[in-house]
């Protein structure tokens, strides 16, 4: 009985907050599963991606060379291996941004709503000037929701990159300096 009761209320939901609220969740939707992606390849990818641009480091290492071209050649290893750990960061940064503002494109066509039916009807409409006031709310509450939960995991995320990108620096300079 409760499921029955909780897809009602699901669906009433989204007739309230009207058809910008579908586009909030299907952006939320794809902003999780890159979230979820990323977490994907911290977990069991990132080890893997260290160990070979350390193997394919020690095997370029040659005696003799000076440390400059050297340096230079450790940089580019680094930032190439950045941009694997941050791979899809700057989408879901980008949605973190985007969902808000469809949020707030929810509120202005609410509002809209509410002043339509008041031009027609004039004040005397309650009902159907709170459905415009209904989806202007929950469509801003989707979106700053969904936006504010993206943010902190784009931190997290971001993070992981640094400390990962540290570590494969100190190694491959370590590696370095023994030879």
């Amino acid at each position: 009985m409760w499921l029955a009761e909780w897809q009602a209320g699901l669906a009433e939901f989204f007739d309230d907050g009207g058809h910008l609220l579908w586009i909030i969740l299907g952006l939320s939707i794809l902003m999780w599963a890159l979230i979820a992606e990323r977490y994907w390849f911290y977990a069991r990818e990132l080890g893997p991606a260290l160990a070979r641009v350390l193997s394919e480091w020690r095997q370029t290492a040659v005696s003799g060379v000076t440390a400059t071209p050297r340096l230079r050649a450790l940089e580019q290893r680094v930032r190439e291996f950045r941009s694997v750990c941050t791979r899809r960061l700057e989408v879901i940064r980008t949605l973190t941004g985007v969902l808000p503002l469809v949020g707030l494109l929810g509120t202005v066509s609410g509002m809209i709503k509410v002043f339509q039916v008041i031009t027609v009807f004039g004040t005397g409409n309650t009902r159907g000037m709170a459905a415009g006031i209904a989806e202007a709310l929950l469509t801003t509450m989707a979106g700053l929701l969904t936006a504010l939960s993206g943010l902190y995991f784009v931190s997290n995320l971001e993070n992981r990159a640094e400390r990962s990108e540290r570590a494969l620096r100190s190694s491959m300079i370590e590696e370095m300096v023994s030879k």
